[in-house]
């Protein structure tokens, strides 16, 4: 049986990014008092695992542990099935140093090359940890196609090169409610509420 989290309480969510940490707070329904890693003094640990869950977990234990408060970490990215998965827990590291999602998408254009397979899907591994060290973790799925040259100015990432299955639209052409409907970040959430909150 996993601990629920009492609505009203303080949650610390691990990222240094103020954007995603307000993101969070809406996402969870504004039901706790949020506080951004550094906020609560939480360095950012090195991610080290091989999967999304696996650096979800580790960056919720880490925070957790630090702040003595429970921790909200998430790992997300786009694996593309032509690159074997590529870029994956890498998505980040693809747009370089800048962080410029340009370069990113120009590089899986370039390595995908001549290759038959465009399908892809967006991953979200959500964890949460409490100072105890025990941990919940749920992963959402958006699967799609990818499509060049990228298309749209809304979201971020690579939304413009995406085109969720179904859709016509990239995520970065779509009205931002109607990706957040479908979006692998809502559904990671959907579970960690359903689990853990609701």
């Amino acid at each position: 049986m996993n601990p629920r989290l009492i609505k009203g309480s303080r949650l610390v969510v691990a990222t240094h990014n103020p954007g995603k940490a307000r993101e969070i707070a809406v996402l969870l329904g504004g039901d706790f008092e949020v506080l951004s890693a550094d906020q609560a003094a939480v360095p950012e640990p090195d991610e080290t695992e091989s999967t999304f869950i696996g650096n979800a977990v580790l960056k919720a234990r880490h925070a957790a542990a630090i702040s003595g408060l429970p921790a909200l970490a998430d790992d997300s990215g786009l694996s593309v099935r032509g690159l074997n998965g590529a870029p994956g827990i890498y998505s980040a590291r693809w747009a370089g140093p800048a962080k410029d999602f340009a370069v990113a998408m120009a590089r899986v254009e370039q390595e995908l090359d001549q290759a038959e397979d465009r399908s892809a899907f967006f991953t979200c591994a959500l964890a949460l940890a409490w100072p105890d060290g025990s941990v919940f973790a749920v992963e959402g799925i958006v699967e799609g196609d990818l499509t060049f040259p990228a298309r749209g100015t809304r979201g971020f990432g690579y939304d413009p090169i995406f085109v969720p299955k179904g859709g016509t639209e990239t995520f970065g052409e779509m009205d931002p409610t109607a990706k957040e409907a479908i979006s692998h970040r809502t559904r990671a959430f959907a579970q960690l509420r359903a689990a853990l909150i609701d």
